[in-house]
């Protein structure tokens, strides 16, 4: 979802500059692919990860793999030829029992073994390339590309009368190309060296629940937002804990010039269409008067 996201903004940004790696292409875990992979980029953006949270409980050695040591074994191609990384990880490295946005220098405190392999990623990252790695936090993603929670809503919406939606986790839903188009910018600026190496937190402003999210999805898709419901999380038992408080910090941006992301509800209203889709670009935005004639001036 993110890979396929960020290879687009960036291609439309740098044409005939981008190499997109598949899974297939280059294993994580094969540190000379990887090398192989990284020589001749000065930037390196990193969205592959092992993804399956209740499947690591009981494979965590496989799912440290390639969120830990493949991790690695990037920032150490990236530390020999001198390119800047950037590393997708997750508000799992966080405990999930704050009551404020966690700050970019929180203490980490996983509470399942996706976040413990995540953590690992990140230590590597910071251990390895102390002044040109750059750690990007994000949580609650949908887009167009893969199964996320607002497509699996809006797809249970034509099955059930009623749905059922977890009221007791906070978070803040993020539209991967939103965050595609900040990682791009975060590359540009570091590439500048007007971005300081460390954590950043790639989430929506704002925070909402599940139940929070799927109203607003009902409601901007012309559904009847009560036949959403209310629940704890105890309706629904998962093998790995979820933390029940995902709310991150976004002071980290302005160190490199940069604002937040736009609020949640903003943002859901610009990548969800009437029709139930998820926008895979934003729409073009239309000149004002004032920039036409500047346009039209500057062509004579």
């Amino acid at each position: 979802m993110l890979g396929r996201d960020l290879v687009a903004v960036l291609s439309a940004r740098h044409p005939g500059r981008v190499t997109a790696a598949t899974r297939a292409e280059v294993d994580l875990t094969d540190p000379v692919a990887v090398r192989a992979a990284v020589a001749g980029h000065r930037i390196v953006v990193n969205a592959a990860a092992w993804t399956d949270v209740d499947g690591a409980e009981e494979r965590e050695a496989a799912a440290t793999a390639v969120n830990g040591t493949g991790v690695a074994n990037l920032a150490a191609a990236c530390a020999e030829t001198g390119a800047r990384l950037l590393h997708i990880s997750t508000d799992y490295v966080f405990a999930g029992d704050a009551d404020r946005p966690y700050p970019e220098d929180a203490p980490t405190a996983p509470v399942n073994a996706y976040g413990r392999s995540k953590l690992a990623g990140e230590l590597a990252v910071a251990r390895l390339l102390p002044q040109t790695g750059y750690l990007v936090r994000t949580a609650w993603l949908y887009g167009a590309h893969g199964p996320n929670f607002v497509t699996t809503i809006l797809r249970l919406a034509t099955q059930r009368p009623h749905l059922d939606v977890v009221d007791d986790q906070l978070g803040q839903p993020t539209w991967s190309y939103a965050l595609a188009e900040r990682l791009a910018d975060l590359g540009a600026t570091a590439h500048r060296g007007a971005a300081p190496a460390g954590i950043y937190h790639g989430t929506a402003s704002g925070r909402t629940t599940w139940y929070g999210l799927a109203r607003e999805v009902f409601a901007r898709t012309r559904l009847d937002a009560d036949r959403i419901r209310p629940v704890g999380s105890d309706r629904f038992p998962r093998p790995a804990r979820r933390p029940g408080y995902s709310v991150l910090g976004h002071a980290g941006w302005s160190r490199a010039g940069l604002a937040p992301m736009a609020d949640w509800r903003a943002m859901l209203a610009e990548a969800l269409r009437p029709d139930g889709t998820l926008a895979d670009a934003r729409p073009p935005a239309r000149p004002s008067h004032a920039a036409d004639d500047r346009i039209r001036s500057g062509s004579r």
